[in-house]
């Protein structure tokens, strides 16, 4: 994959994100693995509106490169290190993130979230943001599954392709806002 076609890929990942709700004008990160070199967007980007300069190259290892980098680096390095993900994506789904509240583990309740992630587990560490415990239990937990949450901050997800990531982010959107709209109604399920 060539630098122009990474950014093209980012830039329209991006917005989709934040034109669905996903992320605030300034939220989530996006990293993408080619052989050992990660490329990540840069710290205070705009995923809606990513221009050249807010994907940065760096490394699998840490090095000089890093300076620039989100500061969900330290997350995604370790959770490129401990399973096969080639992408990540994360953000801070409104329905999402309530639920990471409320829950330790998300049971979906439509058909197509059983089948892509069944149960989610949410994560607890002392610090959620950019933390090496964070990273250690995310890189855990996305051995064997292809999303997790971390309380109140928000879903991470690994996929083969940055598509693929972003698909569990929002299919794990619409489970949780279904399972509000389960409470708020109180109506019994069929």
């Amino acid at each position: 994959m060539h630098t122009k076609e990474i950014h093209k890929l980012f830039r329209m990942i991006g917005h989709d994100l934040y034109s669905s709700g996903a992320i605030s004008t300034h939220g989530g990160n996006l990293s993408l693995r080619v052989d050992d070199t990660i490329y990540i967007t840069r710290k205070g980007s705009m995923l809606g509106h990513l221009g050249d300069d807010d994907i940065i190259e760096t490394h699998i290892d840490v090095c000089e490169l890093d300076e620039h980098c989100s500061r969900e680096l330290v997350v995604h390095r370790r959770i490129y290190q401990e399973t096969d993900a080639k992408a990540i994506v994360h953000a801070h789904p409104t329905h999402t993130i309530f639920r990471s509240l409320v829950s330790d583990e998300i049971h979906p309740l439509d058909s197509e979230a059983k089948l892509v992630f069944g149960a989610v587990p949410v994560l607890a560490p002392a610090e959620s943001i950019a933390s090496p415990e964070a990273a250690e239990m995310l890189g855990h937990a996305l051995k064997d599954q292809p999303v997790a949450v971390l309380r109140s901050h928000g879903p991470f997800a690994k996929g083969a392709t940055m598509q693929e990531a972003f698909y569990a982010v929002s299919s794990l959107e619409i489970s949780c806002h279904i399972l509000d709209l389960r409470d708020s109604t109180g109506l019994a399920l069929k």
